[in-house]
């Protein structure tokens, strides 16, 4: 396992428009009509990152952003300014079994 810092989200990225709102965490029901203001600004096309098992930030802009359109993508957005990364549960190695063991060879 490896910790990594995460670059800052670029400006024409999601990302970025709910990070300038400035709120620590949100939970947005984009299907609510209560939040159709917020639905028709982020209507507009903009990239979306996606980071998972892998990060690579020398090929960012192409290895994790894409092309989306986030009311049309999901019914609800959570969002999050600030993470770290997860713990692992403590594991015991089963003694005789290969160190990838239930997962491979």
């Amino acid at each position: 396992m490896q910790v990594k810092t995460v670059l800052p989200s670029r400006d024409d990225s999601y990302e970025r428009v709910f990070h300038d709102v400035g709120l620590p965490r949100a939970l947005l029901d984009l299907r609510s009509p209560v939040n159709e203001a917020a639905r028709e600004v982020l209507i507009e096309p903009r990239l979306e990152r996606a980071i998972g098992v892998l990060y690579r930030p020398r090929t960012e802009f192409h290895s994790h952003y894409f092309q989306a359109v986030l009311p049309e993508q999901f019914d609800a957005y959570v969002w999050f300014d600030d993470t770290r990364a997860v713990t692992p549960l403590p594991s015991v190695q089963p003694s005789g079994v290969p160190e990838t063991y239930p997962f491979g060879t």
